[in-house]
C-alpha cells in the first residue's frame, strides 16, 4: 500500500511539474487516501498539501483551502515546523485567492514566523513578500515597506539590488 501511495505522490509531482494539474490533482488525492488507509497521517497531510497547491494552480481555490485545512495541526502535533509553516502558507494562498485578505495575512504571518524560527530564510522571504503584496493591495503602504525590509533581512545572500533596496527602505522608515 505504501509503495502505491509513494508512486501516486511521485506521479502527482511529475504531472505538476509538466503543468498537467488535472492529473496531479487526481494523483495527490489518491495518494492522500492511500496514506490514510496505511495509517500514515504525516504523509497523508503532505499529499493533501500537494493537492492544495495543484488545486490552486487549477483555479479551484475553495477546494485548495479544504485540502490544506487542518494539515498544519497534524504537522504541529508531530513537531514538524517546516511542513507546518508550508501548510499555513498553502492555506493563506487559498484564502488570498478567495479574497479573504485579513485571514490570509494572519496565516501568512504565522507561516513566516515559523520559517524564521527554524532558520528557513528563503521560505520566510517568500512568505514575507506575499504579505507585502497583500498589504500593498490593501493600501497599507507603510506596513508594506516594513514587511519588505523584513523580507530582505531574511535573505541569506542578498543581491546588490536587494542591499540597495534595503538601504532605501531604511531611509523611508
Amino acid at each position: 500500500m505504501e509503495n502505491t501511495a509513494l508512486e501516486l505522490a511521485q506521479n502527482g509531482k511529475n504531472a505538476f511539474a509538466n503543468g498537467d494539474f488535472k492529473t496531479a490533482i487526481q494523483a495527490f488525492s489518491q495518494s492522500a487516501e492511500a496514506y490514510r488507509q496505511a495509517e500514515k497521517p504525516l504523509d497523508a497531510a503532505e499529499a493533501q498539501n500537494n493537492l492544495s497547491v495543484a488545486l490552486l494552480q487549477a483555479k479551484r481555490a475553495e477546494e485548495a483551502l479544504e485540502a490544506a485545512q487542518g494539515t498544519d495541526l497534524i504537522f504541529a502535533e508531530a513537531n514538524d515546523k517546516l511542513r507546518q509553516a508550508m501548510a499555513l502558507g498553502n492555506q493563506a494562498a487559498a484564502l488570498d485567492a478567495l479574497g479573504k485578505t485579513e485571514n490570509a495575512l494572519e496565516l501568512y504571518r504565522k507561516s513566516a514566523a515559523l520559517f524564521g524560527e527554524i532558520g528557513e530564510g528563503d521560505y520566510q522571504e517568500t512568505v514575507l513578500k506575499s504579505i507585502a503584496a497583500l498589504e500593498l493591495k490593501t493600501g497599507k503602504i507603510q506596513d508594506t515597506a516594513y514587511t519588505m525590509l523584513e523580507s530582505l533581512g531574511a535573505a541569506k545572500k542578498p543581491s546588490l539590488f536587494q542591499r540597495f533596496l534595503k538601504f532605501l527602505l531604511r531611509i523611508v522608515r
